[in-house]
């Protein structure tokens, strides 16, 4: 398996190699099949937040699964053996499912309730791409997969993000258990059995909700095709 190792605002120092090697047999044990795991450690320059100042995030990428997990602390060992726990069950969760699978497994239950934007937006798994700057491509710009584009809202601090993500559509129950392998509070996918645009969400304890989105005409147009 690949390791690498990416520094943020700090230098990864030979020593804090050494323990991630030491410990990825771990991740190895879970998931004999993964082929890379991605290490990103950061620092908060912030003094306020010295308690977490620093931050470990590891992706690690098995087959076409991708799992994801971060954790803060107050120096990178810490951090790391945080993220790791998190990171080893979210890996046997993924083991799990697939003996499950196997034996009939049941869908999670959803509800359709309102849905709650996450109160902090996190970053994605893909990781930083290049950007264009330019207004005009972040509002009405064609994207190629993977790409994205973030420019400044006038003279405000307001930044807006695009990105293009190319998936294949999957049902609910797939978009929860790609929802919880990443780590996130909400999970985009289109929904293959409306073909709608939708999000799974964490609502609160083991519960979710799903949300979907669809224009008056298309609506109409179904009720109508409905009574015909």
């Amino acid at each position: 398996m690949d390791i690498v190792l990416t520094g943020r605002h700090i230098q990864i120092k030979q020593k804090f190699r050494d323990v991630v090697e030491s410990k990825m047999n771990r991740v190895t044990t879970i998931a004999p099949d993964a082929q890379r795991v991605q290490v990103v450690l950061s620092h908060e320059g912030n003094p306020r937040l010295h308690d977490t100042a620093v931050r470990v995030e590891l992706t690690v990428v098995a087959g076409s699964t991708v799992v994801r997990a971060e954790a803060s602390s107050l120096d990178e060992v810490s951090a790391l053996d945080l993220a790791l726990d998190k990171l080893t069950l979210r890996l046997r969760r993924a083991r799990d499912r697939r003996k499950d699978h196997r034996k009939n497994y049941t869908p999670v239950p959803v509800d359709a309730g309102k849905f709650v934007p996450p109160s902090e937006e996190r970053e994605d798994i893909m990781g930083d791409e290049d950007v264009d700057n330019s207004p005009a491509s972040a509002v009405a710009g064609d994207l190629g997969p993977g790409e994205s584009v973030e420019v400044h809202v006038g003279d405000t601090p307001i930044v807006i993000r695009r990105k293009l993500h190319v998936a294949e559509p999957m049902s609910i129950d797939e978009a929860l258990y790609e929802m919880e392998l990443i780590g996130h509070d909400f999970f985009l996918f289109v929904n293959k059995d409306t073909g709608r645009p939708s999000v799974v969400y964490h609502r609160h304890g083991w519960s979710y909700g799903v949300f979907e989105i669809d224009t008056p005409e298309n609506i109409k147009k179904l009720e109508e095709e409905r009574k015909a």
